[in-house]
């Protein structure tokens, strides 16, 4: 492997043939684009008192992002379900959201079909699909896109709507303020990290060469945590890396224990751990430098990435453009095309020949 590579622009053209490199950049213009469009979205009155969003995969991780910030300003709960089935609790006073950029999604579609014989007021979050036309037939409202990329790189697209809706409905009032110094803190980030800044001033391609031929594994603590999970799956999916998560303070109540052993995975591991020096409780950040020691202690590599920004969302965000694209440059390193996902379209082909 030679780090050179991600400085070479004709080496990035032939490993990037779609120029996901591209849609990672965009993605401060694709959070504006989309925050503008999804002002004009439906909103419910006052009669909510929780919401279900319908997922999986780059379609999920906004609903995730969704709620750890509107548990921070609101008494409506959010649950996420990346399941077949929908929640028994589901009545008239739930809102039930099927967010799928495909609008194929099978799991979305049979949890949105069981909603349809519910009370619950519904949404609909795709560019088309399945998902679209059974919305339209049954009378529920849909916000709708246009996107040309892989479905992980639409979470403007899937977030944006979330986020306009929390306004309309009075949950976040002031939200528009956060997108707006979210847009400008990641424009200014992706200055330092895009790809024509060289490896030795790019904190995002230093990370992404200390990451290769190692085991990734991101920490977070709240409101952090599904950022460390966005991480995992873009470093799965682009760099095609086994790659885990966890979060604080939890996984001092097990993983911890397990840090050592096997030397041969510990020493070939390396932990990022995401930060905040504001929005992370005192007492887990204090959890943070004892992690840090136990790695140490059992040969583990760490690191460190801070959140950018004074609102929780441009935090989020700060730090899920940077893995975006630390997960592409590490592709690169491997000399894999971060942009198709083989064995999902493999799986689906699969399951669309099951009974």
């Amino acid at each position: 492997m030679s780090s050179s590579l991600l400085d070479d622009p004709t080496a990035r053209a032939r490993l990037d043939p779609s120029d996901m490199l591209a849609s990672v950049a965009a993605l401060p213009d694709q959070c504006r684009e989309a925050w503008a469009a999804a002002r004009e979205i439906e909103t419910f009155g006052g009669e909510i008192d929780k919401v279900v969003v319908l997922g999986m995969g780059g379609s999920a991780i906004a609903g995730d992002i969704w709620r750890m910030l509107l548990q921070r300003e609101s008494k409506i709960p959010v649950f996420n379900v990346r399941q077949y089935d929908l929640p028994p609790f589901v009545d008239e006073r739930t809102l039930v959201i099927a967010s799928s950029y495909s609008g194929n999604t099978e799991e979305t579609l049979s949890a949105f079909e069981q909603a349809l014989a519910t009370s619950a007021k519904k949404i609909a979050i795709t560019s088309g699909g399945k998902l679209l036309t059974i919305a339209r037939a049954n009378g529920v409202p849909a916000f709708t896109y246009e996107f040309d990329g892989e479905p992980r790189a639409a979470i403007g697209w899937g977030l944006m709507p979330l986020l306009a809706l929390s306004m309309g409905q009075g949950w976040m009032p002031e939200v528009h303020r956060d997108v707006g110094e979210a847009i400008q803190v990641m424009e200014m980030l992706r200055d330092e990290i895009s790809p024509d800044i060289p490896t030795d001033r790019n904190d995002a391609k230093m990370l992404a060469t200390r990451l290769f031929e190692k085991l990734p594994i991101v920490y977070a603590g709240l409101p952090l945590t599904e950022v460390a999970h966005r991480w995992k799956s873009q470093l799965s999916e682009c760099a095609k890396v086994w790659s885990f998560h966890d979060e604080l303070p939890e996984l001092h109540h097990n993983a911890v224990v397990g840090f050592a052993l096997p030397k041969q995975i510990a020493t070939s591991t390396l932990v990022v751990l995401l930060g905040s020096d504001d929005l992370i409780h005192r007492r887990v950040r204090m959890r943070y430098d004892f992690t840090r020691k136990q790695l140490a202690k059992a040969g583990v590599e760490t690191a460190d990435v801070q959140s950018r920004g004074a609102s929780v969302l441009a935090q989020i965000m700060s730090l899920i453009l940077f893995g975006d694209y630390v997960g592409t440059y590490l592709a690169l390193l491997y000399e894999v095309d971060p942009t198709p996902t083989d064995v999902i379209e493999e799986l689906r082909s699969w399951l669309a020949t099951q009974s």
